[in-house]
């Protein structure tokens, strides 16, 4: 659970512009504007629910499927993309439900066909015969030496992030929190970031924040020209990348993304 909300905190969408937010079609609605000839909501709806169509992929393969490696994904993108060309609003359902049939559909296809290509290979073609006459399977030995790193890199994971839970625990900020305090605007999200980062980068202002925990406020609207009210009321937003950014937390720190732009001046901004 923390995972999942700490995954939602440094993740969370910053594409809100200043100003009111102009309400969503449906995808009944984006749907047929595509229909209709306007392409552009063809991508930008695919983009919005690309959460959606990787969580449903990952329930239907029941394991976790991670978008940018693993093949499946793509095929239930493809699958979207086949819904949304041939979604028949009169018949009565949905486009989500329609769509979760459509994926689920090629991913039994995809299945079916990766598990015959499995049984027309037989594992016998990769076993290695070393010089004492030992044989070894290259794909079993690269799968649980992968397996093994896996393990690792996931229980290094989860020690850091109850390590992180800890530490934040000292200034009484919660992941639930977080994901609610997350700046809903880009450019709100990128300034409290670079005022983080200053503090995180200060190593007497880093180790002032930990030792007392309290955030060096004066320091902080000196060094970034902002108000004393905007860093106030995202208090614990900041102290949670500086903490971040300044500690042992490189899964986290890889979660963040965030890179140093030592050109960008900060600017006062409404949240």
């Amino acid at each position: 659970m923390l995972l999942i909300l700490l995954e939602r905190f440094l993740r969370k969408s910053s594409s809100s512009k200043k100003g009111p937010a102009k309400q969503a079609p449906s995808p009944e609605e984006a749907v047929s504007e595509i229909k209709n000839g306007d392409e552009s909501r063809r991508d930008a709806l695919i983009a919005a629910y690309s959460p959606y169509i990787a969580k449903l992929t990952s329930k239907f393969c029941k394991r976790y499927i991670d978008p940018k490696k693993d093949d499946e994904f793509s095929i239930a993108l493809l699958a979207f993309n086949e819904a949304i060309d041939s979604f028949n609003a009169s018949a009565g359902k949905s486009f989500l439900g329609f769509a979760k049939t459509v994926i689920q559909r090629r991913l039994i296809d995809y299945a079916r066909k990766e598990k015959k290509h499995r049984q027309d290979v037989p594992y016998s073609v990769f076993d290695y015969e070393s010089d004492d006459g030992a044989v070894y399977n290259i794909v079993e030995t690269r799968q649980s030496i992968a397996a093994h790193e896996a393990g690792k890199a996931e229980t290094a994971r989860r020690l850091e992030i109850a390590e992180l839970n800890g530490e934040l625990g000292r200034f009484g900020i919660t992941f639930q929190e977080l994901v609610e305090l997350s700046p809903k605007h880009s450019d709100s999200r990128e300034l409290l970031i670079s005022i983080a980062i200053q503090l995180a980068e200060n190593v007497e202002l880093a180790g002032q924040l930990r030792a007392t925990g309290k955030l060096p406020v004066k320091d902080l609207m000196e060094a970034g020209s902002v108000s004393r009210k905007t860093i106030e009321r995202n208090r614990k937003y900041i102290i949670a990348i500086a903490i971040i950014k300044s500690g042992n937390y490189p899964y986290m720190n890889d979660y963040l993304r965030v890179e140093k732009n030592d050109n960008k001046s900060l600017k006062e901004v409404s949240r």
